[in-house]
């Protein structure tokens, strides 16, 4: 039986620029910005929750609510007779204080 390593929950310290990795910017996730103040962004697979928070605050200087996460799987892709997957990767929905804004143009 084999045990899953949380890893989460290791020492490893990133900086706030190898947290996050990109914003998505979507027609989506422009509506969602505009009207809920949420922001998505590509960040680190071991990045937990507080290490996003952090790392959005210090970047952009602004006032983070909460941090939601998803870890998506690679789709799997065809070139010719072989096959493959794409990246995995995660990403966050952060949600940001009434007064605070990111402008990405």
């Amino acid at each position: 039986m084999s045990r899953a390593k949380d890893i989460t929950k290791t020492n490893l310290k990133l900086l706030p620029y190898q947290v996050i990795l990109r914003p998505i910017v979507t027609e989506k996730g422009m509506k969602t910005s505009e009207e809920n103040n949420i922001y998505t962004f590509e960040v680190h697979q071991l990045a937990g929750k507080q290490q996003i928070k952090e790392a959005v605050e210090e970047l952009f200087d602004v006032k983070v609510l909460f941090v939601n996460t998803q870890n998506r799987k690679g789709k799997p892709k065809r070139h010719g007779r072989s096959t493959g997957y794409t990246k995995s990767w995660k990403k966050a929905f952060v949600k940001l204080d009434v007064e605070s804004r990111i402008d990405f143009i």
